[in-house]
Parts: structure tokens; C-alpha cells; sequence
């Protein structure tokens, strides 16, 4: 009788062309990717006219709710955060994080569970989640 173990050790998968990235062949480190919705730059940024800061705070929400492991993906949140933390990972003053939290609000992207912890939207807009089919679970 064969040992699974020993088969499985012997297969190799198949080599496919553009399976291998050539920086990581050399060693080199890989970057990491988020995906995010084309309409947020096809359409958000054109017409919202967000500033530099808006867009560093509501890309560092939306990377850490859609983007990365969640718990709360389901539902759209965010871990509880410290505003400092953010201010400190994005380099501006904690005015600044204040200030474009609260336009993001203004604009409906974002709204605030409890201080440190946000509901981001999928597809940014409401209307783009009602058009996308985006729904959120219950809690």
C-alpha cells in the first residue's frame, strides 16, 4: 500500500507562465496589495475634491476594514483604534485625523461606532452599495 505522505512529497504543481513574480526569485521582498473599488478613482476623487489627508485617513480605514483581517468584515467595522496611532502610521497631526474623520462622515463614507472604531463602506457611497448589492450583516 503507498503512503499518502510519500506521493504528496513527490508532486510538484504545475509551472504556469506568470505564477512566479521575478522579484521574488531574486530574493527580493514582494509589496503587499490591497484591492480597492475602481470607482473610488474613477468617480470619488473626481467629484468629492478630497484632500490629501482625507484620502490618507479614509484609504488607512478602508485598507483596515476591507483589506486586511478582520473580525468585524461582515459588518463593515473597524478594530478600535487610537486616533494617535493613526496620526503617528499616517505622518500628519491628530488635528488632521480629527478634522478629515469628520468630513469623511460629512460625505457618508464613514460613520462612528464608538470613538476609535468606524463603519466603512464596501463600495464607499450608500448608493454604490445598494447599487452593487453590498449589504452588511446584522449584530
Amino acid at each position: 500500500m503507498v503512503d499518502l505522505h510519500s506521493i504528496l512529497a513527490e508532486h510538484h504543481a504545475k509551472d504556469r507562465p506568470g505564477d512566479m513574480d521575478p522579484e521574488r526569485e531574486e530574493g527580493k521582498k514582494a509589496p503587499t496589495v490591497s484591492k480597492i473599488p475602481d470607482l473610488f478613482f474613477d468617480d470619488v476623487l473626481v467629484t468629492c475634491k478630497l484632500g490629501r489627508i482625507e484620502i490618507l485617513v479614509f484609504m488607512y480605514l478602508y485598507r483596515l476594514v476591507w483589506c486586511r483581517p478582520n473580525l468585524y468584515k461582515a459588518y463593515g467595522f473597524s478594530q478600535v483604534m487610537s486616533h494617535t496611532e493613526i496620526a503617528k502610521s499616517l505622518a500628519v497631526t491628530i488635528d488632521d485625523v480629527y478634522h478629515s474623520l469628520r468630513k469623511l462622515e460629512d460625505l457618508g463614507f464613514i460613520e462612528t461606532i464608538r470613538s476609535g472604531q468606524y463603519f466603512v463602506r464596501k463600495y464607499i457611497t450608500k448608493d454604490y452599495d445598494q447599487e452593487y448589492g453590498q449589504g452588511y450583516d446584522d449584530f
